[in-house]
């Protein structure tokens, strides 16, 4: 049945849009941009700030366009005097309590109270400055959380909420006391809060960010006693353009190596090795557990929201996850080992650097298990945003730099590492060198489409050689949980599942660029599956530098060497509000 359409007036503009359509977006459609700060596409109405406010003809007060649907024959305007008026009042009154020092702020040039002030020609607020100075939280490896900052716009709660089902945020107080906090204030890495960064990518100003580690990079680049060395995710590749104004999806994946070895670094590598290398184990290990009978269902373990999450929520389930670790951790123990005896570098002069589209990495990264005799895998962790600040530091004209290829012999990755980026990513990838090991032959078609999307959750079944292999995909904690609940409870046969912290998977990261929206995350899940069909390997198992690997230095997968350097243990995190 099609929907039934509407007729209306913005700005004497004749528009028809569907039933059911806010206003906000009829006005979109058109090309009008309604100043808002509470609203955001994917996130449900809250009506909270009414910068969205609009004159409707017949009405005798201002509307808010963020909730209101059209109706048919109705008369919108968005720039009256009274409008403007009121929109700017409410500006003034934000920034009267709000921290202004722009200059210190992280979010500076990329804030959205900012541009709207901008917009408005606000230099500073008429009113009384009625804000109080609240330290910054800084206390986890991922996340700052700036209450100075704060707008209560209610956007991170909603992220928190509704696509995470975490509620490690939430509004405190009443009428002007109110503010967004933490139960019982504690620092969010001692709540529910599995640092994935969902609530900083939908942050409208500065008020939770991703902890800067731009400049340990710096200093380390500057350094002539360390070789340093950058991975670089595969998801980065398909959104780093849009900090520079591309399409969202456009494929950047040339320019950025180029700009990596113009900042300075000794060798840039691609973590579609790690992904692969990651293949090797984890299909090994489902194999292992398929032959031996071991805990059904696997977990994949692979998103380190989802291991934090796991380990706060479900310790019981710990032994369906893979001891494999993320390609991310098995890419650092790889350079940190095998590298620096191949070119005979001192392990103490490597420094090695990821860039991921992910906070909860630089967690990961920190943890003691991801290391050995008191170095880490991986040195420092930069999101897609503080990679996009050090292009920016160095001047780089981003898109007008030419293509060059990774460095050798991290840097040959296959089809199957690249769709690690995409929900659906690693199963699939799984899948690929899992069937033909098991069965001596290429699975027909090679693409699994059925683990594809942005649905909260995808089920398949394969026929491996008469076997069949049950799966399911998940992305997003609020339907990680559910599927939690359904694997306690027996109702589940799966033999494999892919759990994903963020929506869409990794291109959808709390790391990566403002402003990335379910719209955005389905162009970037195209240009993936794009790489994937471009290149020339497009099966984990089939990597010379993967082939070489074991055969020179790490034997065969789950051997010792490979257990030893490739493989780790999660353990359960009490929370401090947790009574037993």
């Amino acid at each position: 049945m099609e929907q039934e359409l509407i007729h209306l007036k913005i700005n004497n503009i004749p528009v028809t849009a569907k039933k059911g359509t806010k206003i906000i977006e009829a006005a979109k459609s058109i090309g009008i941009d309604i100043p808002h700060l509470c609203y955001h596409p994917d996130q449900r109405v809250k009506a909270r700030c009414r910068l969205c406010s609009v004159q409707v003809t017949g009405k005798r007060k201002l509307l808010a366009s963020c909730s209101t649907e059209v109706w048919e024959g109705m008369e919108v305007f968005t720039d009256t005097q009274i409008v403007r008026d009121t929109q700017v009042g409410i500006l003034q009154l934000i920034m009267a309590d709000h921290d202004g020092d722009c200059l210190t702020c992280s979010k500076n040039g990329h804030c959205e109270l900012q541009s709207l002030c901008t917009r408005f020609n606000i230099l500073k607020s008429n009113l009384p400055d009625v804000s109080m100075h609240r330290e910054a939280v800084n206390t986890n490896p991922s996340l700052v959380r700036n209450p100075s900052k704060c707008i209560k716009c209610g956007r991170c709660i909603r992220a928190c909420k509704d696509v995470q089902g975490i509620e490690a945020l939430t509004f405190a107080n009443r009428s002007d006391k109110i503010i967004v906090t933490t139960p019982y204030n504690l620092s969010m890495e001692k709540t529910d809060c599995t640092l994935c960064g969902q609530c900083s990518l939908v942050c409208p100003t500065g008020a939770i960010v991703e902890k800067d580690d731009t400049q340990a990079v710096l200093d380390a680049l500057q350094d002539p006693e360390k070789h340093v060395i950058v991975q670089t995710a595969p998801s980065i590749r398909v959104s780093i353009g849009d900090a520079f104004g591309l399409k969202p999806g456009e494929i950047k994946t040339g320019q950025m190596v180029t700009a990596l070895k113009m900042m300075g670094f000794n060798k840039v590598f691609d973590t579609n090795f790690g992904a692969d290398l990651t293949i090797m184990e984890e299909g090994a290990e489902l194999m292992d557990r398929l032959k031996n009978g071991g805990v059904l269902p696997m977990f994949t373990s692979c998103s380190p929201g989802w291991i934090n999450f796991i380990e706060k929520h479900y310790p019981e389930l710990l032994p369906h996850l893979s001891s494999a670790k993320s390609p991310m951790s098995m890419f650092g123990a790889i350079a940190k080992t095998y590298y620096a005896k191949a070119t005979g570098i001192p392990l103490d002069r490597i420094f090695t650097v990821s860039i991921m589209p992910c906070t909860a990495k630089k967690f990961e990264a920190a943890r003691p298990e991801m290391g050995r005799d008191g170095h880490q895998d991986v040195d420092v962790v930069l999101t897609t945003r503080e990679l996009t600040k050090l292009i920016k530091y160095v001047g780089l004209n981003f898109n007008n730099l030419p293509e060059s290829e990774f460095d050798s012999p991290l840097g040959t990755g296959s089809g199957a590492g690249a769709i690690f980026g995409a929900s659906g990513g690693v199963m699939e990838a799984a899948l690929r060198t899992v069937y033909e090991k098991m069965t001596g032959h290429e699975a027909q078609p090679l693409d699994f489409t059925d683990v594809r999307g942005l649905a909260d959750t995808k089920e398949a079944t394969i026929d491996i050689g008469g076997t069949p292999i049950k799966v399911a995909v998940v992305n997003t904690l609020l339907s990680a949980r559910k599927m939690m609940e359904r694997v306690k409870s027996g109702e589940c046969d799966y033999t494999f599942i892919e759990v994903m912290a963020c929506p869409g998977g990794c291109i959808g990261g709390g790391g990566q660029p403002i402003g990335t929206t379910n719209a955005v995350r389905r162009e970037r899940i195209k240009a993936i599956y794009e790489i994937d069909k471009d290149l020339p390997i497009r099966k984990s198992h089939e990597n010379p530098d993967i082939i070489k690997l074991y055969k020179d230095f790490l034997g065969e997968p789950l051997g010792e060497k490979a257990h030893q350097l490739l493989h780790t243990h999660y353990h359960r995190v009490h929370k401090l509000y947790e009574f037993d």
